[in-house]
């Protein structure tokens, strides 16, 4: 070992050792990397060859997997299958709330509220960190600033797909009539002149507009519940790993709070409305937390190490003292003084 190891006598150049040539994975054969700057100070290394027609293609599977999330959400809003006709029992009080035209928190309001405070939040604050935090990116989009908005709010909008798509699929699949169907069916117990405790499987609504009564089928679960959890503690997961600012301790925790109990205040409406059930509002909350815990600690990047994922250029290549490498350094350096085992040579 020592005459692999010996000290180099000085100005002689040190013979290259083949033995212990650390080798490039063969994904990197045939592509090229040159690092560029942005025009903001931000090193963004630019791939060509078979590297960017693979990524490409990942950005193309990225827009599919987004479009078949979305599939039972579309196929419930536009009306392709109506909902599971489940019948009552005779007296059931839970299902004689009369129907109330206005809404607390209408459908748009909270789609437009959901989306565009999550949605805005995240966009200034990628932007902020890739202006003022010197963010690096290997994507093959050159701008950081797209390429930054991508990952996040591709990120948020796939969970968005798959919280709406569990709620619509199991609206059709159970549906449970809602607190105000006597009063939009437009029958009462008196009228179907039924016993009480009996179960009526079929009933015949004197409602004209059938949409209204395939809406009242539709109460298990919330979908006011679920989309307002699911944004708002996405929100609240986002500030917890992106809010970095140390001057106010409570101040970080004070706006979380006030993001939850928002989206606790909207399910609350759902039951004042007579729109939902407690016991769907209550699904609702539980599938939206835990949608946005799935996306942001599983889906997302915003809580995984930035360091790396940084593209390491041809001119200033990773380091052993790096934190991927540092517990391995010390045998990464053959030394006299600390000798590579025999056992590692065979690696």
């Amino acid at each position: 070992m020592l005459d692999k190891y010996s000290r180099h006598s000085p100005g002689v150049a040190p013979v290259p050792n083949t033995d212990l040539q650390l080798k490039l994975p063969e994904s990197n054969v045939g592509t090229r990397g040159q690092e560029k700057d942005n025009g903001s100070g931000q090193k963004l290394v630019e791939i060509t060859g078979p590297a960017l027609s693979k990524r490409k293609l990942l950005v193309g599977l990225d827009l599919l997997c987004l479009v078949l999330a979305s599939i039972p959400f579309l196929v419930c809003e536009l009306k392709a299958v109506s909902p599971y006709s489940r019948g009552f029992f005779c007296g059931d009080p839970s299902i004689m709330y009369p129907y109330l035209h206005r809404e607390a928190i209408p459908d748009q309001l909270l789609i437009t509220g959901g989306i565009i405070i999550t949605g805005l939040t995240i966009a200034l604050g990628e932007c902020y960190r890739v202006h003022y935090r010197g963010v690096s990116s290997k994507a093959f989009v050159r701008n950081l600033y797209v390429s930054c908005l991508y990952k996040e709010l591709g990120s948020f909008l796939f969970g968005c797909c798959v919280g709406q798509s569990l709620t619509n699929m199991a609206k059709l699949s159970v549906g449970r009539l809602r607190p105000h169907f006597l009063s939009v069916c437009g029958v009462s117990y008196a009228s179907l002149n039924c016993t009480p405790g009996t179960y009526v499987s079929t009933v015949t609504c004197r409602q004209t507009d059938h949409r209204l009564e395939e809406e009242a089928r539709k109460s298990f679960f919330s979908g006011h519940a679920s989309f307002a959890m699911y944004t708002m503690l996405y929100l609240a997961f986002y500030l917890q790993a992106r809010w970095c600012w140390r001057g106010a301790r409570l101040l970080r925790p004070l706006v979380q709070f006030f993001l939850v109990l928002l989206a606790v205040y909207t399910g609350l409406t759902r039951i004042s409305d007579y729109r939902h059930h407690p016991s769907d509002v209550i699904t609702g909350y539980i599938q939206g937390a835990l949608t946005a815990y799935w996306v942001a600690f599983h889906v997302s990047s915003m809580f995984k190490d930035y360091s790396s994922t940084l593209s390491p250029s041809l001119d200033n290549p990773p380091s052993p003292s790096s934190s991927m490498f540092k517990d391995y350094s010390s045998t990464l350096s053959p030394s006299l003084d600390n000798p590579l085992s025999p056992h590692l040579l065979h690696v």
